[in-house]
């Protein structure tokens, strides 16, 4: 059986540097937490078999994804794109594809509680495990989680840092003002 190779690529932004791993298909994660060494070989194991190998951005299919991704939020972080659109290559149970779609519809510059995604997806008392979902998004950013907040309006988790969702939600806000 042939190699499934995956790339990464950091980028460095203004929110600190974060990330990414994408497949022949598209992103498969992005985050702005240091990885720990393992962690990426673990989580391509679990999805995509023993056969995943990881190697740093250079030449190939996953490339361009990478690269489209670093300019894509590069515009983001400067607050002049809303929608990014790289290709996505989502791994999870049903029921986070289902919280992923319907965090992925909170328009830019708005904010939804956990308990109005739980209720978009026809589970309103899976208020805890939406949030464990969410917590689960592989995609930051492209599965926008910092834009869910507490039912009284307040941030709870981003594996980020609290720092960084607040300054996501004010740069969108920002950006998404009538100027």
């Amino acid at each position: 059986m042939s190699d499934l190779l995956l790339r990464y690529a950091i980028w460095e932004s203004r929110f600190g540097p974060g990330q990414l791993l994408a497949g022949p298909a598209g992103l498969l994660c992005l985050e702005f937490r240091p990885a720990r060494p393992d962690a990426w070989d673990r989580w391509a194991h679990r999805w995509l078999g023993r056969d995943a190998r990881i190697v740093e951005a250079g030449a190939g299919a996953a490339d361009a994804i990478v690269e489209q991704a670093i300019a894509e939020l590069d515009e983001y972080a400067a607050g002049q794109l809303a929608e990014l659109r790289a290709p996505l290559d989502l791994r999870g149970t049903p029921f986070q594809q289902a919280v992923w779609a319907a965090v992925r519809s909170v328009p830019y510059g708005e904010t939804r509680s956990y308990g109005q995604i739980a209720a978009e997806i026809g589970r309103p008392r899976a208020v805890r495990a939406t949030g464990a979902a969410n917590g689960a998004n592989p995609l930051s950013i492209y599965i926008p989680c910092h834009r869910i907040i507490g039912a009284d309006g307040s941030l709870r988790d981003y594996g980020g840092g609290l720092e960084i969702k607040a300054a996501l939600l004010e740069m969108e806000s920002r950006a998404s003002q009538p100027r």
